[in-house]
């Protein structure tokens, strides 16, 4: 009777593997729809020229592994649907390290209420804009910190579930921060 826990063992493991993936995915989707909405593709043929922002996404997507017709589908839900929209959201989190959170979404005051909500159960708020950019520079990877802030180790495992709870959230792409 050894073998009996053996299946369980592996469904649970697949389980959150499918569940990481799928969280991945979606995201990946919104961006390739979002690009694509951007370039006015709705198909992808051979030899067409691509927006580099739609090649970025979907070189991201390939190496996620995610399937060529899950891709087209991306694509072509572009010219359906609700209008997608990059929000960029402040704040400061702990230790006083700045945060950038960028979202992706089709409703934006779901996002900024479902951001809030994530920051105020932290004891954070949203920041007045340009308030935290300041210490960071835009470039084409996303934000990178120009005056980076030395936090304690508490601090740090704050930030580091904060981070990690934003970055759950569906409507969340990347977040950004200035700690060390």
């Amino acid at each position: 009777m050894s073998g009996h826990n053996k299946w369980s063992k592996i469904k649970r493991q697949k389980g959150a593997e499918d569940a990481a993936k799928s969280k991945l995915f979606g995201k990946l989707v919104r961006a390739i729809t979002v690009e694509a909405k951007k370039s006015g593709i709705n198909t992808i043929t051979k030899g067409s020229p691509l927006s580099p922002g739609l090649e970025t996404a979907i070189r991201k997507a390939r190496e996620a592994n995610m399937p060529n017709d899950t891709i087209e589908r991306a694509i072509k839900k572009s010219s359906e649907g609700a209008a997608m929209e990059t929000i960029t959201y402040e704040s400061y989190g702990p230790g006083g390290s700045a945060l950038v959170i960028e979202a992706l979404t089709s409703n934006r005051n779901k996002a900024a209420q479902e951001i809030k909500a994530i920051l105020a159960k932290h004891g954070l708020a949203l920041a007045a804009p340009g308030s935290a950019t300041w210490a960071f520079s835009k470039n084409a990877d996303g934000w990178t910190a120009q005056t980076p802030v030395a936090i304690n180790e508490e601090d740090g495992e704050k930030l580091s579930q904060l981070i990690d709870e934003l970055e759950s959230n569906d409507e969340v792409q990347e977040v950004f921060t200035n700690a060390e």
